[in-house]
């Protein structure tokens, strides 16, 4: 199933605010650690799955990227990123990536950032991402960790009768698959894998990977957004680096 949350107008609006904010998870935390393990993008091609807004593709042609191509679909996203940005080698699609249509071999780099887990068939994705590198070209996402989406929709954070934070609940961990929360609006779907399907099905798709990365947050970003503090605890983000070979 292919979901399309944002496109759903009163999640939209919310979205847009919460990433309008200087100071939230994802300019403090993820960010910061995705940006660090870019390529050398001079000259090189560029697909941004899940590009939403258009920023991080933007920042590719700016990193001296020769082309960049965004998805996403969502035709909110993708006509705010044109509005946003407009750029001779930088182009907007609305489509999803199962219904993308690329010549194999053609892609320097592929990225996306917190996408992932909304995709039903990661293996039928990663297959497809495979293909459409040249050799030696790299895959970096992130996704939210799997100890986090393991009980997605249950309870996460237990807490005292004072409101004191005891532990995360982790469970059902070993049981993958559709997942539903209430972010924004009820029923918003992803799914959850394991580290090992994850990082096992970049593997048997000739993919090496080279780095993981389990953020965790400055203290300058914890003085700007404490409940950043949570993070040394259990983590929000898991961030793959990953070559094909």
């Amino acid at each position: 199933m292919k979901q399309n949350i944002y496109d759903d107008n009163k999640f939209f609006q919310q979205y847009e605010a919460i990433r309008a904010r200087e100071n939230n998870y994802n300019n403090l935390l993820e960010q910061p650690n995705f940006l660090m393990q870019i390529p050398n993008l001079k000259d090189k091609v560029v697909l941004d799955i899940g590009c939403g807004m258009g920023d991080f593709a933007a920042y590719c042609i700016h990193q001296g990227a020769k082309h960049v191509t965004g998805i996403d679909i969502s035709s909110n996203m993708i006509t705010t990123a044109k509005k946003r940005h407009i750029h001779e080698n930088l182009s907007f699609k609305k489509i999803a990536l199962e219904d993308m249509n690329a010549p194999n071999g053609l892609i320097d780099f592929v990225s996306s950032s917190l996408v992932f887990h909304y995709i039903a068939d990661f293996q039928l994705l990663i297959k497809k991402i495979s293909s459409i590198l040249c050799d030696g070209g790299m895959l970096l996402f992130s996704i939210e960790h799997p100890i986090v989406t393991a009980n997605k929709g249950d309870i996460g954070w237990v807490a005292d009768q004072e409101e004191k934070l005891l532990h995360f609940a982790v469970d059902h961990y070993q049981d993958e698959g559709l997942r539903t929360q209430n972010w924004l609006v009820d029923n918003v779907m992803m799914y959850h894998r394991t580290v090992s399907t994850i990082l096992n099905t970049l593997i048997e798709n000739g993919l090496q990977i080279e780095k993981i990365i389990e953020p965790t947050p400055t203290n300058e970003a914890v003085q700007k957004l404490p409940s950043l503090h949570k993070e040394f605890r259990r983590p929000s983000f898991l961030i793959v680096r990953a070559k094909k070979i």
